[in-house]
């Protein structure tokens, strides 16, 4: 019911009327109580649905990352075994030692590797489930920044309390 139904329901706001009745109190009481449930109902079922799409989400993070660990390990393992003997010897050919060419071969090595892992850590961190974490700390629960903020005022108070002392 809107305000305007309720004003042209009740009449003038003058100070004139009368209270309503007990009954018709208990029913505005017992309609807000409906509409406060029918909110938390709501609101839990949008929360369900946020946590479902953030562990599909995660699921589908998790998917990719073991596609990027795969490229890690093929590219570790079959760069070494097969490109980099036929690059190490070509390197040598060229007139560098065999040290030198083993050391550039092993640095294209890792550098692959080293890309392959920095992909993975990105899909790593889209299976944080952070956007429920952000809903759950507007409630209250769980803020993920409560172990931060004491850590870092322990620290802060670490050092004025040493610099006060003998």
């Amino acid at each position: 019911m809107t305000e305007r139904e309720l004003h042209e329901q009740h009449g003038n706001d003058t100070g004139d009327e009368k209270p309503p009745h007990l009954d018709e109190s208990v029913r505005r009481i017992g309609a807000a109580g409906r509409a406060t449930l029918d909110s938390a109902l709501d609101t839990g079922r949008a929360l369900r649905r946020l946590v479902s799409a953030d562990l599909a989400l995660a699921r589908s993070a998790m998917g990719r990352a073991l596609a990027w660990v795969a490229v890690a390990i093929v590219f570790g393992a079959s760069a070494w075994l097969l490109v980099m003997g036929v690059l190490t010897a070509l390197l040598h050919s060229l007139g560098l030692s065999w040290l030198a060419s083993f050391a550039i071969c092993a640095a294209l090595s890792l550098g692959v590797t080293g890309f392959a892992a920095w992909r993975v850590s990105v899909f790593f961190d889209h299976a944080g489930m952070h956007a429920t974490r952000r809903q759950l700390a507007r409630f209250g629960i769980g803020d993920e920044n409560d172990d931060e903020d004491e850590a870092d005022g322990e620290a802060a108070q670490a050092p004025a309390t040493q610099a006060g002392a003998p």
